[in-house]
């Protein structure tokens, strides 16, 4: 997985918007392919017009895990999204999970504007579901 301040930088490096879209895209090549027995209705993302996936796996530490994320989605662009959003939560602790504002770091990384109105929905979407496992697992 790229690291969040790396993929931060390049954005910051592209000023073009087919730039940022191309980068967007070659990240989500590199995420890794998730087992087709895991794109199950319970792991699917509600609210992306395209489909995506996502499981969580919860740390021993029981106050705060550190949670880690899979992701995958069957188009391109929201495929790279997957991977910054993994990028950004990925082996965080649940308390700063919810603190994030993931969608704060998309629009400084000159994201947000060039999503469409699904796509920007389907991420946000994402994030919400990333944030309530993260309450959840404060919660047990």
């Amino acid at each position: 997985m790229t690291p969040l301040a790396e993929i931060i930088d390049n954005c910051a490096y592209l000023d073009d918007w087919q730039d940022r879209m191309s980068y967007v895209i070659e990240l989500g090549r590199k995420l890794p392919e998730m087992p087709e027995d895991q794109r199950t209705s319970e792991n699917k993302v509600q609210g992306c017009a395209s489909q995506v996936w996502l499981v969580t796996h919860a740390g021993n530490a029981v106050s705060d895990p550190i949670l880690t994320f899979e992701g995958e989605s069957d188009a391109h662009i929201v495929r790279g999204l997957v991977a910054i959003v993994l990028s950004i939560f990925s082996g965080q602790h649940a308390s700063d999970i919810i603190k994030t504002d993931a969608l704060d770091l998309f629009d400084r990384m000159g994201l947000i504007e060039y999503l469409t109105a699904q796509r920007a929905n389907g991420l946000r979407s994402m994030v919400k579901r990333i944030k309530d496992e993260a309450a959840r697992q404060l919660a047990a």
